[in-house]
């Protein structure tokens, strides 16, 4: 199939949304290469990423990107980035007078960003980080993105950030465009003062300067593709950008109609400084923005590790070979990229490449545009092994996990699903069983791959629709990526017999596979009947007045509760509603 570059606009609404992005661009930074004797890759990242040229004549390449987020969320980050620094004259000043000049200390920048600035400069970073012979000679200003990954690589191990993480740019690894940012200047993001909280407030938001300025770069990244498949839209569920994302959502739907608008909605699995008035906006937040979303987009997928959207979630999700702190947003928002690097493989492939609208029209039918994803982060193959070795290991249950706080079914049903594996590079994805020796199951007799992971998931899903890809390109892994991994996992991310001497340090993990899952089906009924029991539950005029002071009106609001109502019901298992319970049946009388 042609390698035809269908370009995707990527937007990120909210503070969580850009932690997740963050995470997954520099995943994407880390496989980038400009070695012209490299053969091309598995992912094409024209697909993502913009080729330009700064006024000196320098070659950039920046993300495809708009980043939404409020005022003082940026701390050490310029909006306007430092790629256009080139010509600018601080003394052209033409006032002749005296002046007083007031200067704030900037914030303090960890040590992963101190060493990004020495790169940037073409400063060679302490001696005692590099070994000799990978100091490559460059001039001052013209370090290539290979030099910056090999010499991170190096130090690996000396960021542990966890302490100085506070906002999504203190482990932002690359450059952005000029035009990526967007700060909301009416809200804060620190304080308790004008904050994003309520839906209406983040809808009220699309018009006058902000409208505008999304528009313009909007314009400017749409009309420089050349065959524009859609947007990619990260955007926070739980506060106000719920609500903007509803109507940037649908503006886009309006103004690029026919393209494929896949919406992400991310939530945290904890928020500093809770409380049950907050808690309560949370849970109406992902309401109305699940009903919004879903109606503006070709599907949406809510995605995060809590327990559950209300306000009283189950334990946060557990994977057996991660050890992460699920408080810790630069920790939980790592792990999403990794799923959502997987999850967006579809359409951005180099060959055999899927447009997002025929993504979403085979998970989304007959009007069921909210989808669940599941994730094996990373997937449990031995070193040395098979596919069809690993997946026999897991034989009454799927590897995988709920990445959208919706429990998989229990009853093999499924309307549509979409299954990645990515990062299998050196393991044999067929058994090599000898010649007349019986293959010790069903999965070691078959001849490629794609039917050993096809038949392994319809043991599962007997009578489901499948699509399912493979790549071998795993997810890599550079500074400043938090070390959240198992000590039973080498350093290329499979599971290993070799444990390292006791007291010495573990192997660090540079690559892992992934596989995940995008699935519409019966489970998805409970999941948006308990959201909507949980948003009629109370008497919003009386416990949240203040909630409806910006919008929605009372009646916009009941009449979204309806149409969650109607969409759940939509989900309902067609053999005769075996996973309704008794409560969903009391909403329908």
């Amino acid at each position: 199939m042609s390698s035809l570059c269908r370009e995707v606009v990527t937007l990120q609404l909210g503070h969580y949304s850009n932690f997740v992005g963050t995470h997954w661009w520099n995943l994407q930074d880390a496989s980038l290469s400009y070695d012209p004797e490299t053969p091309p890759g598995e992912i094409q990242s024209d697909v993502v990423f913009r080729e330009g040229q700064t006024p000196g004549g320098h070659v950039t390449y920046t993300p495809r990107l708009i980043a939404m987020d409020l005022k003082g969320s940026l701390r050490t980050l310029r909006q306007e980035g430092r790629l256009y620094d080139a010509g600018k004259d601080s003394s052209a000043l033409t006032w002749e007078g005296s002046f007083v000049m007031h200067k704030e200390s900037p914030p303090e920048k960890n040590s992963f960003l101190q060493d990004l600035d020495k790169l940037d400069k073409g400063e060679i970073l302490a001696e005692a980080d590099f070994p000799s012979s990978s100091q490559p000679q460059c001039p001052a200003g013209s370090v290539t993105v290979d030099t910056v990954n090999s010499r991170l690589a190096q130090v690996q191990k000396s960021y542990r950030l966890e302490g100085s993480i506070k906002v999504w740019s203190d482990f932002l690894r690359i450059h952005l465009h000029p035009r990526t940012i967007s700060v909301i200047h009416q809200y804060n993001h620190d304080g308790e003062a004008h904050r994003l909280e309520a839906f209406g407030q983040g809808e009220a938001l699309l018009q006058g300067s902000v409208l505008e300025n999304l528009e313009d770069k909007l314009h400017f990244f749409v009309e420089e593709c050349d065959y524009l498949q859609g947007f990619q839209v990260l955007c926070d569920l739980a506060d106000g950008f719920a609500g903007l994302g509803s109507k940037v959502t649908e503006m886009l739907q309006d103004s690029y109609g026919g393209r494929g608008i896949l919406t992400w909605g991310l939530a945290p699995v904890s928020h500093p400084n809770s409380t049950p008035v907050k808690d309560l906006y949370r849970l109406l937040n992902c309401t109305l923005g699940t009903v919004h979303l879903a109606s503006h987009s070709s599907f949406f997928c809510p995605l995060t590790l809590r327990g559950g959207l209300g306000r009283r979630p189950s334990s946060p999700t557990a994977f057996p070979y991660l050890s992460y702190d699920p408080s810790l947003w630069y920790h939980c928002s790592s792990v999403l990229a990794l799923a959502l690097d997987a999850l967006t493989v579809p359409y951005r492939l180099r060959n055999n490449s899927v447009p997002m609208w025929q993504v979403a029209d085979t998970l989304a039918v007959s009007g069921r545009k909210v989808v669940a994803a599941y994730g094996a982060v990373p997937f449990p193959m031995m070193h040395g092994s098979s596919l069809p070795d690993a997946l026999s290991a897991y034989t009454d249950s799927l590897p995988w996990k709920p990445l959208s706080a919706c429990p998989e079914p229990s009853n093999g049903r499924c309307y549509g699903q979409w299954t990645t594996l990515k990062g299998f590079e050196g393991q044999r994805l067929i058994s090599s069983v000898a010649p007349g020796t019986k293959p010790p199951s069903p999965l070691h007799s078959l001849h490629s791959g794609e039917d050993v992971l096809a038949s392994y998931i319809r043991s599962f899903y007997p009578a489901s629709p499948l699509a399912l890809q493979l790549v071998s390109a795993p997810s890599k892994l550079t500074p400043p990526f938090p070390d959240i991994f198992s000590q039973s996992l080498s350093d290329q991310g499979f599971l290993s017999n070799h444990f390292a001497p006791l007291g010495s340090p573990a192997p660090v993990v540079s690559s892992v596979p992934v596989m995940t899952s995008l699935q519409s089906g019966p489970a998805l009924g409970p999941w948006l009947s308990e959201l909507h029991r949980g948003a009629s539950a109370f008497d919003i005029r009386r416990m949240a007045p203040s909630f409806l002071s910006q919008g929605p009106e009372v009646a916009d609001y009941e009449e979204a509760l309806e149409q969650l109502r109607l969409l759940a019901r939509c989900y309902r298992d067609d053999s005769g509603g075996v996973l309704r319970s008794s409560s969903e049946e009391d909403d329908d009388d």
